[in-house]
């Protein structure tokens, strides 16, 4: 027996930024290989790229240091790695469907032919942001969130400490979203948003915040985790244990779902119309 599951309609949409929007993920992994062959040692492993994917310095933390086994200090490393990743942020370019995502969704309309609101949430700082945001293509993408709307890892409305998996990101986000509404206009609920991530973590984080999720993994960070695929999408793999568990999702509980790529959206599917 089928079981159907009924959703509210989507009203509003929140989007990750490095490795959902732009390409900024394989900068990383670029200036990180630069800096691992400058003292020969081996390019990142899928595994290892995997554990890191998401989470603000990951190249800082002990799952990478004692994978690497570099012969310099982790603040000299540190350092470098700073510079190197300056430079190749500069680099940034938007994935593919991102912008004409973006450009659908800022003209749609919800079932009940509401506009779909858009928000920004992610775990890069200001300057890093506005490096990987520099160009031309990347900073056109900036324009279908209103400032307001855009939410950044240094943002002081956030806690020391909570970043993703924990929701913070988005529940900030979620609050931009309803401080921005009109006079009048009913205001959204956390179990009408949608959120686009590309990190484990970040599904996680959306799902804490009550949010419906969509999972665009890059295809290598997918392969890794498809045995656990389900559980990634309840929120249940437990790579950053922050308590809270009532937060969670269940198994196959229809919350989220992944996409191959953000070309690969269905608007139907989430009662979105798109006018020709």
């Amino acid at each position: 027996m089928t079981v159907v599951i009924s959703f509210p309609l989507i009203r509003a949409c929140i989007f990750d930024m490095d490795g959902l929007l732009i390409n900024s993920e394989d900068m990383l992994t670029q200036s990180t290989n630069t800096l691992l062959a400058k003292y020969g040692r081996p390019p990142l492993t899928g595994p290892i790229r995997a554990q890191m994917m998401g989470i603000p310095g990951s190249t800082n933390g002990d799952p990478f240091h004692t994978w690497a086994k570099l012969p310099i200090s982790r603040e000299q490393f540190a350092q470098e790695s700073r510079e190197e990743m300056q430079r190749y942020f500069r680099n940034c370019t938007p994935l593919p469907g991102a912008e004409e995502l973006l450009a659908a969704l800022s003209r749609a309309r919800g079932a009940s032919g509401e506009r779909i609101e858009l928000a920004l949430a992610t775990g890069s700082k200001s300057a890093n942001y506005e490096l990987k945001m520099s160009q031309p293509e990347t900073n056109r993408l900036l324009g279908f969130f209103q400032p307001n709307r855009r939410v950044l890892g240094d943002d002081p409305r956030l806690r020391q400490g909570r970043g993703k998996p924990a929701p913070d990101l988005y529940l900030v986000a979620f609050q931009s979203l309803n401080a921005a509404l009109g006079s009048g206009e009913k205001a959204i609920l956390p179990s009408e948003c949608l959120v686009f991530e590309d990190s484990v973590v970040g599904v996680e984080a959306g799902r804490r915040a009550g949010m419906r999720v969509t999972w665009v993994p890059n295809p290598d960070l997918a392969a890794e985790y498809q045995p656990v695929e389900k559980d990634i999408l309840a929120g249940r793999t437990g790579m950053v244990r922050i308590g809270d568990e009532d937060q969670l999702g269940e198994v196959d509980d229809g919350w989220a779902e992944r996409i191959p790529s953000l070309e690969d959206f269905d608007y139907e599917k989430y009662g979105i119309s798109v006018p020709a």
